[in-house]
Protein backbone atom coordinates (compact mmCIF):
# COMPACT_ATOMS: atom_id res chain seq x y z
CA UNK A 1 0.00 0.00 0.00
CA UNK A 2 2.85 2.33 0.86
CA UNK A 3 4.71 1.59 -2.38
CA UNK A 4 1.57 2.33 -4.41
CA UNK A 5 1.13 5.69 -2.69
CA UNK A 6 4.74 6.73 -3.39
CA UNK A 7 4.45 5.77 -7.00
CA UNK A 8 1.28 7.80 -7.35
CA UNK A 9 2.90 10.89 -5.83
CA UNK A 10 5.95 10.62 -8.10
CA UNK A 11 3.80 10.33 -11.17
CA UNK A 12 1.77 13.36 -10.17
CA UNK A 13 4.91 15.45 -9.70
CA UNK A 14 6.16 14.44 -13.15
CA UNK A 15 2.89 15.47 -14.80
CA UNK A 16 2.96 18.81 -12.96
CA UNK A 17 6.46 19.66 -14.20
CA UNK A 18 5.49 18.84 -17.76
CA UNK A 19 2.47 21.09 -17.51
CA UNK A 20 4.43 24.06 -16.13
CA UNK A 21 7.30 23.92 -18.67
CA UNK A 22 5.29 25.03 -21.80
CA UNK A 23 3.79 27.88 -19.82
CA UNK A 24 7.27 29.14 -18.80
CA UNK A 25 8.53 28.83 -22.36
CA UNK A 26 5.58 30.79 -23.73
CA UNK A 27 6.15 33.54 -21.18
CA UNK A 28 9.84 33.81 -22.21
CA UNK A 29 8.88 34.03 -25.87
CA UNK A 30 6.57 36.99 -25.23
CA UNK A 31 9.26 39.06 -23.53
CA UNK A 32 10.89 41.71 -25.79
CA UNK A 33 14.30 40.55 -26.93
CA UNK A 34 17.25 42.95 -26.79
CA UNK A 35 18.10 44.67 -30.06
CA UNK A 36 20.81 42.60 -31.64
CA UNK A 37 21.39 45.06 -34.51
CA UNK A 38 25.11 45.88 -34.68
CA UNK A 39 26.02 49.52 -35.03
CA UNK A 40 29.03 50.11 -37.30
CA UNK A 41 31.57 52.22 -35.47
CA UNK A 42 33.95 54.41 -37.53
CA UNK A 43 37.37 52.90 -37.91
CA UNK A 44 39.84 54.35 -35.51
CA UNK A 45 42.95 55.87 -37.17
CA UNK A 46 46.30 54.24 -36.61
CA UNK A 47 48.49 55.86 -33.97
CA UNK A 48 50.38 58.85 -35.36
CA UNK A 49 48.01 59.46 -38.31
CA UNK A 50 45.37 62.15 -38.76
CA UNK A 51 41.72 61.18 -38.52
CA UNK A 52 39.97 61.01 -41.92
CA UNK A 53 37.32 63.57 -42.63
CA UNK A 54 34.52 63.68 -45.19
CA UNK A 55 34.40 67.45 -45.27
CA UNK A 56 35.70 69.24 -48.39
CA UNK A 57 39.09 70.82 -48.09
CA UNK A 58 38.83 74.60 -47.88
CA UNK A 59 41.45 77.32 -47.97
CA UNK A 60 41.37 80.18 -45.56
CA UNK A 61 41.17 83.54 -47.39
CA UNK A 62 43.91 86.06 -46.57
CA UNK A 63 43.18 88.56 -43.87
CA UNK A 64 42.34 92.15 -44.74
CA UNK A 65 45.42 94.01 -45.97
CA UNK A 66 47.37 90.78 -46.41
CA UNK A 67 48.64 89.88 -49.89
CA UNK A 68 47.81 86.43 -51.33
CA UNK A 69 50.52 83.80 -51.06
CA UNK A 70 51.37 83.82 -54.79
CA UNK A 71 51.74 87.60 -54.82
CA UNK A 72 53.87 87.56 -51.68
CA UNK A 73 56.21 85.03 -53.26
CA UNK A 74 56.51 87.06 -56.47
CA UNK A 75 57.66 90.10 -54.49
CA UNK A 76 61.02 88.40 -54.09
CA UNK A 77 61.72 88.98 -57.83
CA UNK A 78 61.59 92.78 -57.55
CA UNK A 79 64.61 94.91 -56.73
CA UNK A 80 64.21 97.13 -53.72
CA UNK A 81 67.56 98.94 -53.79
CA UNK A 82 70.57 99.49 -56.01
CA UNK A 83 73.59 97.38 -55.12
CA UNK A 84 77.27 98.21 -55.51
CA UNK A 85 77.57 96.21 -58.74
CA UNK A 86 74.58 97.89 -60.41
CA UNK A 87 74.63 101.22 -62.28
CA UNK A 88 71.59 103.24 -63.34
CA UNK A 89 71.37 104.40 -66.95
CA UNK A 90 70.84 107.96 -65.73
CA UNK A 91 74.31 107.83 -64.19
CA UNK A 92 75.85 107.42 -67.66
CA UNK A 93 73.85 110.09 -69.45
CA UNK A 94 75.81 113.33 -69.56
CA UNK A 95 79.05 111.77 -68.32
CA UNK A 96 82.26 112.97 -69.95
CA UNK A 97 84.34 110.34 -71.75
CA UNK A 98 88.13 110.59 -71.55
CA UNK A 99 90.81 109.10 -73.75
CA UNK A 100 93.93 107.31 -72.55
CA UNK A 101 95.66 110.68 -72.09
CA UNK A 102 92.89 111.83 -69.68
CA UNK A 103 91.56 114.28 -72.30
CA UNK A 104 87.85 114.84 -72.77
CA UNK A 105 86.65 113.59 -76.15
CA UNK A 106 82.87 113.89 -75.74
CA UNK A 107 79.85 113.15 -73.59
CA UNK A 108 77.43 110.24 -73.47
CA UNK A 109 74.10 111.27 -74.95
CA UNK A 110 72.36 107.90 -74.87
CA UNK A 111 72.73 104.17 -74.32
CA UNK A 112 71.77 101.47 -76.82
CA UNK A 113 70.42 98.37 -75.08
CA UNK A 114 69.54 94.94 -76.35
CA UNK A 115 65.99 93.68 -76.06
CA UNK A 116 67.15 90.70 -74.01
CA UNK A 117 69.15 92.91 -71.65
CA UNK A 118 72.62 94.40 -71.52
CA UNK A 119 74.10 97.61 -72.90
CA UNK A 120 75.42 97.28 -76.44
CA UNK A 121 76.83 100.74 -77.14
CA UNK A 122 77.24 104.23 -75.73
CA UNK A 123 76.23 107.12 -77.98
CA UNK A 124 78.95 109.76 -77.59
CA UNK A 125 78.51 113.27 -78.90
CA UNK A 126 81.79 114.47 -80.46
CA UNK A 127 82.91 117.68 -82.13
CA UNK A 128 80.92 120.86 -82.36
CA UNK A 129 80.66 123.71 -79.93
CA UNK A 130 77.85 124.23 -77.45
CA UNK A 131 75.86 121.52 -79.20
CA UNK A 132 76.30 123.00 -82.66
CA UNK A 133 77.86 120.72 -85.25
CA UNK A 134 78.00 117.81 -82.82
CA UNK A 135 77.91 114.28 -84.18
CA UNK A 136 76.72 111.15 -82.39
CA UNK A 137 78.93 108.05 -82.55
CA UNK A 138 77.86 104.71 -81.09
CA UNK A 139 80.94 103.23 -79.42
CA UNK A 140 80.74 99.53 -78.42
CA UNK A 141 80.30 99.43 -74.68
CA UNK A 142 83.14 96.97 -74.13
CA UNK A 143 85.56 99.71 -75.27
CA UNK A 144 84.62 101.92 -72.33
CA UNK A 145 86.21 101.41 -68.92
CA UNK A 146 84.20 102.39 -65.86
CA UNK A 147 85.79 103.62 -62.64
CA UNK A 148 83.81 104.76 -59.61
CA UNK A 149 84.84 107.93 -57.86
CA UNK A 150 85.57 107.34 -54.16
CA UNK A 151 82.82 108.32 -51.71
CA UNK A 152 80.46 109.38 -54.49
CA UNK A 153 78.08 107.87 -57.05
CA UNK A 154 79.88 109.53 -59.96
CA UNK A 155 81.81 107.58 -62.57
CA UNK A 156 84.85 108.22 -64.70
CA UNK A 157 84.62 106.78 -68.17
CA UNK A 158 87.66 106.23 -70.33
CA UNK A 159 88.06 104.67 -73.76
CA UNK A 160 90.78 103.65 -76.16
CA UNK A 161 89.11 105.83 -78.80
CA UNK A 162 90.54 109.24 -79.61
CA UNK A 163 88.94 112.46 -80.77
CA UNK A 164 90.23 111.81 -84.29
CA UNK A 165 88.85 108.26 -84.51
CA UNK A 166 85.46 109.39 -83.28
CA UNK A 167 85.32 112.29 -85.74
CA UNK A 168 86.13 109.88 -88.57
CA UNK A 169 83.57 107.29 -87.39
CA UNK A 170 80.14 107.07 -89.06
CA UNK A 171 77.34 109.04 -87.48
CA UNK A 172 74.78 107.16 -85.45
CA UNK A 173 71.08 107.76 -86.13
CA UNK A 174 68.12 106.61 -84.09
CA UNK A 175 64.97 105.06 -85.55
CA UNK A 176 63.03 108.26 -85.08
CA UNK A 177 65.69 110.24 -86.95
CA UNK A 178 65.66 107.80 -89.86
CA UNK A 179 61.86 107.87 -90.10
CA UNK A 180 61.87 111.66 -90.03
CA UNK A 181 64.44 111.76 -92.86
CA UNK A 182 62.44 109.28 -94.94
CA UNK A 183 59.28 111.32 -94.56
CA UNK A 184 61.15 114.51 -95.44
CA UNK A 185 62.60 112.96 -98.60
CA UNK A 186 59.30 111.70 -99.96
CA UNK A 187 58.21 113.77 -102.99
CA UNK A 188 55.00 115.72 -102.67
CA UNK A 189 52.29 114.53 -105.08
CA UNK A 190 51.13 117.63 -106.98
CA UNK A 191 49.17 115.82 -109.71
CA UNK A 192 45.86 116.20 -107.90
CA UNK A 193 45.68 119.97 -107.82
CA UNK A 194 42.23 121.43 -108.16
CA UNK A 195 41.54 124.07 -110.78
CA UNK A 196 38.61 126.43 -110.75
CA UNK A 197 37.18 128.37 -113.67
CA UNK A 198 35.22 131.53 -113.31
CA UNK A 199 32.74 132.81 -115.83
CA UNK A 200 33.45 136.24 -117.30
CA UNK A 201 31.63 138.97 -115.55
CA UNK A 202 28.95 140.53 -117.75
CA UNK A 203 28.99 144.29 -117.83
CA UNK A 204 25.99 145.95 -116.34
CA UNK A 205 23.78 147.97 -118.65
Amino acid sequence: MTKKFVTTVAAGALFASLAVAPVAYSQDATKPQPDQTQTMQPAQPAPGTAAPTNEAQTTTPPAAGEAPADVAQSDATYLTEQTSDQIAASTYIGQTVYNAGDESIGEINDLIMKKDGGVEAAVIGVGGFLGLGEKDVAVPFDRIAIAEQPNTDKLKLTTTETADTLKAAPEFKTKSQKIAEQNANQPVDTSTTSSTSTAPVQPQQ
